[in-house]
C-alpha cells in the first residue's frame, strides 16, 4: 500500500503540536508492534477523543480505497481533537526506496497535516530491522481541515460513537494502549467503556 505521494523539498523539522506527536508515535509503535508479530498492517486510523483514542481499522482492496475510507472516517470525526492515519509503505530516499510504517496525522482546522515514519528493512529470513526514531518525511493532507476545534461542537454533534464513552457504554473496540491493564482488565483511559 504506497500509492500515495508526499513531497518535502525541506531539510526543517517543523514543530508538531504535543498532542498530535503523541499520537502520530503512537499509531508508528502499534504498526511496528503488527509487523513484529507478523501480522499484516491493517490500514488504520487513531482519533483522540477528549482523553481517549478510538481506533478504527480501513481494509480495503486497493490503497485508493484504504485512504478514502480513512478520509471519510476523520473528516466526520466532530469532536476529536487529532487523528493519525497509519499503514506500510515505502520512501523513497537519497539511498534508494525504503520500506516504511507511514503515519499521516493532523488537527482540526490547520491546513496541512504531518507525515513521519519508522523505516525498516527485512533481512533474507524474514527478521525486521526497525531505526530507533521516527523520521519527518513532509506535509501531508489534513483529512480535519474543515473541522472546527473540539469544544466547538456541542453534544449533539458529536457522533455517537464518540460520545458513548460519556454513558459508560463501549468506548472503542481497542484498547488504546497507553496503560496497562489491571487484573479486571482496566487500565483506566476510558478504553472498553471503563470508567476513568
Amino acid at each position: 500500500m504506497a500509492d500515495r505521494t508526499i513531497e518535502n523539498d525541506s531539510t526543517d523539522v517543523p514543530e508538531i503540536p504535543e498532542e498530535l506527536e503523541r499520537v502520530l508515535v503512537f499509531a508508528l509503535d502499534e504498526g511496528k508492534e503488527k509487523l513484529e508479530s507478523g501480522a499484516d498492517l491493517i490500514p488504520f486510523t487513531a482519533l483522540i477523543v477528549k482523553d481517549n483514542l478510538f481506533l478504527e481499522t480501513h481494509p480495503g482492496d486497493d490503497a485508493e480505497e484504504c485512504f478514502a475510507a480513512a478520509e471519510a472516517n476523520v473528516r466526520g470525526a466532530r469532536g476529536a481533537g487529532g487523528y493519525a492515519f497509519c499503514y506500510d509503505g515505502y520512501i523513497e530516499t537519497d539511498d534508494g526506496v525504503k520500506d516504511a510504517i507511514i503515519a499521516e496525522g493532523g488537527q482540526p482546522g490547520v491546513d496541512t497535516g504531518y507525515a513521519v515514519a519508522y523505516l525498516y528493512a527485512m533481512d533474507d529470513d524474514g527478521a525486521l530491522t526497525f531505526e530507533a526514531e521516527p523520521a519527518y518525511i513532509g506535509e501531508a493532507p489534513n483529512f480535519m481541515e474543515a473541522l472546527k476545534e473540539p469544544v466547538a461542537y456541542g453534544a449533539d454533534e458529536i457522533d455517537e460513537k464518540y460520545a458513548a464513552e460519556d454513558e459508560g457504554d463501549d468506548a472503542g473496540d481497542e484498547c488504546c494502549g497507553a496503560h496497562d491493564h489491571d487484573g479486571d482488565g482496566h487500565c483506566g483511559c476510558g478504553c472498553h467503556g471503563e470508567a476513568e
